[in-house]
């Protein structure tokens, strides 16, 4: 009588499925967050030498020109830009935190000023600059002799 042994079950897991979701969810959210930090509208903005990374925050105020403010991606004039603000609950306003300003360097600094007005109005008393870095200006005296 001859008896037959019985297959021994498999007793090894596979990664490899696991490693192609894993690797799938992380290509998925670095698109995504690509997609979410590249703002649509297109400025020149200011340089500067000391220039720091502005943190991410919820809210983003891009400012064109006097009939060009954005807050995030949607239009506003400034007196919209006001009402926009207002309409934000006080409890949202202490979870954003921080608001990012930033505008294009033709714009007037009178309609900077009036921006950042209209955030402290609305309580946005947190507000960084978004600038664009540039390279290191020499130091010591000017070509002019010092006075310019």
């Amino acid at each position: 009588m001859q008896f037959r042994q019985r297959p021994q079950p498999i007793s090894i897991v596979n990664l490899v499925p696991m490693v192609d979701i894993v690797f799938t969810i992380v290509i998925f959210y670095m698109v995504t967050s690509t997609f979410i930090v590249t703002p649509a509208i297109s400025l020149k903005l200011p340089q500067s030498t000391t220039a720091s990374p502005t943190e991410m925050s919820k809210l983003v105020v891009t400012v064109e020109g006097p009939d060009a403010i954005y807050l995030n991606r949607t239009h506003y004039t400034l007196a919209g830009l006001a009402k926009a603000l207002a309409a934000i609950s006080p409890a949202e306003r202490r979870s954003i935190g921080s608001i990012v300003l930033e505008g294009d360097r033709s714009i007037s600094y009178n309609l900077m000023i009036q921006v950042l007005d209209v955030l402290r109005t609305n309580d946005f008393k947190n507000v960084s600059l978004r600038l664009r870095p540039a390279e290191a200006l020499p130091v010591g005296p000017s070509p002019s002799g010092g006075r310019g």
